[in-house]
């Protein structure tokens, strides 16, 4: 069990029509995306001088990822809703994204293209909420470096975050480095950074048929992560047989959620 006390500060939502900037800021805290909608559910939102036909589709929504792909862990987040490149669930309804998203208390860090930074939790663990090698925008890792080498700012490695969360997931301390050699080169010619965000976490690790007591004093839980099963031979291994504790790819699919319950 991966818990980490106090995580969530506040919950926003914000609507943004078709076409505009949407702006994610959290004044405390970084920015946690719990689900992003796009489409239309009312013909009233975003609706001023449009006709009826474009806002009479009201069952029109999809999920979208992209959203919490580029923002979570992030303080603030623009993003220009015509280049996130979302398949069109109606095509002729004038359409809007829909994002409730959490701040949590968190740590982030920005390592400029060639440079290394450390990640530490002290005796905690670390867990990764997000991470891109690009550039999204013009200001970070900028002194010094031409302007045309931080124009663009569409600019995502992807796998980036699977790599880091790799890397660093419950370690107590992580150093990593912002490189093409490690995550491509997503736009050449443009000074990239790597912006990583986790949160400290604690884990408990509980044998089979006993019991685990989680507090967090006067806070609240909020479970990260979950598994039932093994995933390492060293693990609640002491007098078994090598026959019970070899198998170390066996994950309970829906513990977290049974968990959170």
């Amino acid at each position: 069990l991966i818990s980490a006390p106090g995580l969530t500060v506040s919950e926003e939502n914000i609507i943004t029509c078709e076409g505009h900037v949407q702006r994610l800021t959290c004044e405390t805290g970084l920015i946690k995306v719990k689900s992003s909608l796009y489409g239309r559910t009312d013909r009233v939102t975003c609706s001023t001088s449009l006709p009826p036909a474009q806002v009479a589709n009201t069952n029109c929504v999809s999920r979208i990822a992209t959203i919490a792909d580029r923002c979570n862990g992030l303080r603030e987040c623009e993003l220009k809703t015509d280049l996130l490149g979302n398949s069109d669930p109606c095509k002729g309804t004038y359409k809007y994204y829909n994002t409730t998203y959490d701040c949590i208390n968190g740590h982030a860090v920005e390592v400029c293209e060639e440079d290394s930074r450390k990640l530490d939790c002290g005796t905690d663990s670390i867990q990764v909420i997000n991470a891109n090698y690009g550039r999204a925008n013009s200001r970070t890792c900028s002194n010094g470096i031409p302007d045309f080498q931080t124009r663009n700012t569409n600019c995502y490695a992807p796998r980036t975050f699977s790599t880091v969360s790799a890397q660093c997931n419950g370690q107590k301390r992580c150093t990593v480095r912002a490189s093409n050699t490690i995550f491509t080169d997503p736009c050449v010619g443009t000074f990239k950074h790597l912006t990583v965000s986790y949160v400290c976490t604690k884990e408990i690790v509980t044998c089979e048929g006993s019991t685990a007591k989680l507090t967090c004093g006067a806070q609240h839980i909020k479970i990260i992560s979950a598994n039932y099963g093994r995933t390492s031979s060293t693990t609640c291994s002491s007098g078994r047989p090598a026959s019970q504790i070899s198998d170390t790819k066996c994950n309970a699919s829906d513990t977290l959620t049974k968990v959170k319950a």
